[in-house]
């Protein structure tokens, strides 16, 4: 934790409402003339759409199962190493998930890659992170101790469902 450079950090599942909380921080941090550094946690995923393809077919063929919410998917230490980093000096690099290719096409990448790494704006007064692992503890990373405050965002499971599903189909 840190008194310098803050890091909030917002997350729930996928249709939770971390994005809707995520936008009123947004507007308080306008308000009080707050400049956030901001990373989401796609970015922090091990693998790029293509490479957990042959991850997920290679896991069948052993017999087990594979996604984007196991640990193993995921690069933790990168996640806990960022934070640090921030909580520290108020540096640190991003890189962000593209999920589509209206995010894909100004980087003149494919949808499911990632970005090359950039280093966060400068002079921010806080760091920002926003989706899934913000609090997450295993027995070699605890991300959660580096976070001042972590919002969790759970609605009643109906809402969820609903949200997903409205999501998913449109």
């Amino acid at each position: 934790m840190s008194a310098n450079h803050p890091i909030i950090a917002v997350t729930g599942s996928s249709g939770a409402g971390t994005s809707t909380t995520s936008l009123a921080f947004q507007k308080i941090f306008t308000q009080l003339k707050l400049s956030a550094a901001t990373i989401k946690s796609d970015s922090f995923h091990r693998y790029t759409r293509p490479e957990m393809d042959v991850v997920i077919r290679k896991a069948k063929e052993q017999s087990r199962h594979i996604s984007y919410f196991v640990p193993e998917s995921n690069d933790f230490g990168l996640l806990e190493q960022s934070l640090i980093e921030y909580g520290e000096n108020g540096k640190g690099k991003r890189r962000r998930y593209l999920h589509t290719y209206d995010e894909a096409v100004p980087y003149n990448l494919q949808p499911g890659t990632f970005t090359r790494c950039e280093a966060l704006p400068k002079n921010t007064n806080i760091l920002f992170y926003e989706g899934l692992r913000g609090g997450v503890v295993t027995s070699k990373y605890n991300v959660a101790k580096h976070v001042d405050l972590l919002v969790c965002v759970v609605p009643i499971v109906n809402l969820e469902w609903i949200q997903k599903l409205i999501r998913d189909t449109s």
